[in-house]
């Protein structure tokens, strides 16, 4: 990560803490970008809260600040979005739409304001957060699955789309990631074979690196013990 730029969105929640903590151990200047206006994230990123990617405009802002202090952006980790759980009958009907704005539309917009940067990198790099649930969606899952699916096959479309162009485009697909919020929400769960975000952080950039310069278009599941 040496002389890397590194966008990171979603950085305020615990994969995204994570990320920024691990990018900047290894030497990676991080942008570190976030709805929220404030949060817990590392001090020496560059913080940009106050940005609603479900917003091509401010997407593009929150781009283009960066690479105006930095001068160059090499990667793009999309950690954004959001969950709900609700069944398909009494569910609101809006939870659908809600979920592709929070997981689709936000990394849409990231990746079409960061892309021509990307490419001009010469070397640039994407990774997205899928879903391992959006491969056979369970009770309840319905809007989160089908809102990652879109991630998915945004993920492959566009990887066929620069792999031409010096960029790289893959996703990891976590089960359940170890957090504070998972917990309280299932305490009878045996978080042991859950994923850790610092776990699921070093396969994002282990992506984002020069040893991974060979792999595009892939889904990599990320299961941890389950």
């Amino acid at each position: 990560m040496q002389n890397k730029v590194i966008v990171i969105t979603g950085a305020f929640g615990a994969l995204g803490q994570a990320l920024v903590t691990a990018a900047l151990d290894r030497g990676a200047t991080v942008a570190a970008l976030d709805h929220a206006s404030a949060g817990p994230v590392d001090v020496r990123a560059h913080i940009l809260g106050g940005v609603d990617l479900t917003e091509p405009a401010s997407a593009q802002a929150a781009i283009d600040a960066v690479i105006a202090r930095h001068g160059r952006l090499d990667v793009l980790l999309n950690a954004v979005g959001g969950f709900v759980w609700q069944t398909t009958m009494g569910g609101a009907p809006d939870a659908w739409s809600r979920m592709h704005q929070l997981n689709v539309a936000t990394v849409l917009n990231a990746c079409r304001a960061a892309l021509p940067a990307l490419i001009a990198s010469g070397d640039g790099r994407i990774v997205n957060v899928g879903a391992f649930a959006a491969l056979d969606a369970a009770t309840g899952m319905g809007a989160y699955a089908a809102a990652k699916s879109g991630v998915h096959r945004l993920t492959e479309a566009l990887a066929h789309e620069v792999q031409t162009r010096g960029v790289t485009v893959n996703a990891v697909l976590p089960t359940i990631l170890d957090t504070p919020a998972n917990r309280a929400d299932m305490p009878d769960a045996d978080p042991s074979v859950w994923v850790t975000p610092q776990a699921l952080a070093d396969i994002m950039l282990f992506l984002a690196g020069d040893q991974a310069r060979a792999i595009t278009g892939a889904l990599i599941p990320v299961r941890g013990g389950l």
